[in-house]
């Protein structure tokens, strides 16, 4: 490992030195040891099948189980851009895990400087990266630990996300303590706070950034210094390191590394969004890519569900974008207006006499009852983070097909049933 991690095991390979077989895989080789852990080259003889075999000692009940929590948390995943885990069981004083073998580096070796990736190939790996993580968090399991040597890059430059040793799975409660590597953690995690979404999306910064600068964000000699930067200081703009970077991605990096976990990007795939934005601009795509890319997006909202590519073109013809700044005023009550919003990231707040009534999140439309009902606002919106918003004018939805008017009729119905039952 080329970070060090917050871990009290000196040396985890203690008592494997020539091994030969590890339940019924054979040894091949070394590969590697970190904090956590030691892993080899092994081979499956009933199915021939190259793995990587990964052994961390278990010195208490805590650790056995947490252990085992990786191998839940990763084994119920599955996806292009992250490591199968195949078995795992104990050897010895051990925990092991099977996991799909990658021939190839970890991203660490594309972060220094004289080995830095062209720009354009940077965003597609943590574009890759986003939809990886984003697949994770609707399974609800944060990973935690995401930095460069957590991912794998074969040959093609096609990247794998490894290790999920200290994910968090977010329909249990763990108390796992101060785990992870400084360098690469959120303020909330150093503050030993609850982790979310957001917290992944801060660590993917912290490597967008070293890719593009071949330094890392939040520089120190020690963990302290590291983590006093994280907590409370900005890293240096990348514009000022690398010339001639486009100024999206200095904004996009100030995003993905706010302070506040609400200030962030709330999504990987609001990320994405504006990773795939700046790609555009490098590469000169045509502006038909574009509508691609929000459909992409849009297919990940549940308000969506329903619709086909063609109903999402057909929206998008009588539709627009806007963004919303945090604090800004959207909808005024006493206002006649038949405009509705379906909000594609950020929140929103529902404000009665100056109450705030509800809080309104990504995928769910507001304003829609004065279009229903024909009369003036009935309550003030404001965004309470930075939004992105889908605006609907209702006489230009009236003059679209049958089918769009009645699948946004039937959401409509949906949201107003949920509303009233509580329900999500």
């Amino acid at each position: 490992m080329q970070e060090d991690t917050i871990d009290d095991k000196t040396n985890p390979g203690n008592g494997l030195d020539n091994i030969d077989t590890v339940g019924r895989y054979k040894i091949i080789r070394k590969l590697g040891q970190g904090g956590s852990g030691v892993v080899y080259m092994g081979i499956d003889p009933y199915i021939k099948r190259i793995v990587a075999i990964k052994l961390s000692r278990l010195n208490t009940d805590r650790e056995r189980s947490h252990f085992f929590v990786e191998a839940q948390s990763a084994g119920r995943l599955s996806h292009p851009n992250i490591v199968s885990i195949y078995d795992a069981g104990i050897y010895k004083d051990y925990c092991y895990m099977a996991i799909e073998y990658i021939k190839g580096d970890t991203l660490y070796k594309y972060c220094k400087k004289e080995n830095l990736l062209p720009v354009n190939t940077a965003l597609k790996i943590i574009i890759n990266v986003c939809n990886a993580l984003d697949y994770a968090h609707k399974q609800k399991v944060i990973h935690r630990d995401i930095k460069p040597t957590n991912i794998m890059i074969d040959s093609v430059l096609f990247p794998k996300i490894t290790d999920f040793s200290i994910a968090y799975i977010s329909e249990a409660t763990l108390d796992m303590g101060l785990m992870g590597t400084p360098r690469y953690m959120s303020p909330e995690q150093l503050k030993d706070s609850k982790v979310s979404v957001v917290s992944d999306i801060f660590s993917l910064g912290c490597v967008l950034y070293e890719m593009l600068a071949g330094v890392k964000a939040f520089p120190g000699d020690n963990h302290f210094s590291i983590m006093y930067k994280i907590n409370n200081e900005n890293p240096e703009s990348i514009l000022k390191i690398r010339p001639g970077i486009p100024k999206i991605l200095d904004k996009i990096i100030q995003k993905s590394l706010a302070k506040n976990p609400d200030d962030r990007y709330q999504s990987c795939m609001e990320l994405a969004y504006d990773l795939r934005v700046a790609q555009r601009g490098l590469t000169g795509t045509p502006g038909n890519e574009r509508v691609n890319d929000i459909i992409r997006f849009m297919n990940h909202l549940p308000f969506f569900k329903s619709f086909t590519t063609n109903h999402m073109k057909e929206l998008l013809s009588v539709s627009k974008i806007t963004k919303v700044r945090k604090g800004k005023i959207i909808v005024s009550e006493g206002k006649i207006d038949d405009t509705f919003y379906i909000i594609m990231s950020g929140k929103v707040a529902i404000l009665k006499d100056n109450k705030t009534i509800s809080t309104v999140g990504q995928g769910e439309c507001f304003g829609e009852m004065a279009y229903i009902s024909g009369r003036a606002r009935t309550a003030t919106v404001v965004a309470e983070t930075d939004c992105i918003l889908l605006v609907i004018n209702a006489t230009l939805l009236d003059n679209s097909s049958d089918s769009i008017q009645l699948l946004f009729f039937k959401n409509f119905a949906i949201t107003l049933v949920n509303r009233f039952t509580g329900e999500p």
